[in-house]
């Protein structure tokens, strides 16, 4: 399930920050960030993120995210490993059996997204503002738990 949940992040980043216009410009750009999938697997990544294609500013159409800010196109793109290393998250803080994440701006959602779909047994459920995660976890649950199925998503949870 990592390398699923990289494969996407990375797909995102490279949808967000690049003008790709077709499937086969996309695997490419995959393929140089480590990702050999078949068009198959990408046609299903590309409708799992609800990804669009949309006019670009010179006319051309071109694979386009959801309104999610933290996706929005940048005028100077890095590569999607440089982007990846900066997850957005900013603290973690216990109170029983909740769990609240800070993230900066934007970057609830996606976080959220990767907690649930990992299926954590421990969880109970996430709800994701705009810079806040609320997770409800199960009771019994050691706080160093959490932080260990969290730190299998988030870079650098302490």
């Amino acid at each position: 399930m990592k390398a699923k949940i990289k494969r996407m992040e990375t797909l995102k980043m490279l949808i967000s920050s690049m003008e790709l216009g077709c499937q086969e410009d996309v695997l490419k750009e995959l393929r140089k960030e480590g990702f050999r999938i078949t068009q198959a697997t990408l046609s299903r990544d590309l409708k799992q993120l609800k990804v669009a294609k949309a006019a670009s500013m010179n006319g051309k159409y071109v694979y386009v995210l959801p309104n999610e800010t933290m996706y929005k196109r940048v005028t100077t793109p890095k590569t999607a490993k440089e982007m990846l290393q900066f997850s957005g998250f900013l603290s973690l803080h216990f109170s029983g059996n909740m769990c609240v994440i800070k993230t900066r701006p934007g970057y609830a959602s996606s976080i959220a997204y990767n907690i649930d779909n990992c299926d954590f047994p421990e969880f109970l459920g996430t709800i994701a503002g705009d810079d806040t995660i609320f997770i409800v976890i199960k009771e019994n649950v050691s706080q160093e738990i959490v932080r260990e199925r969290l730190g299998d998503i988030i870079p650098n949870i302490h």
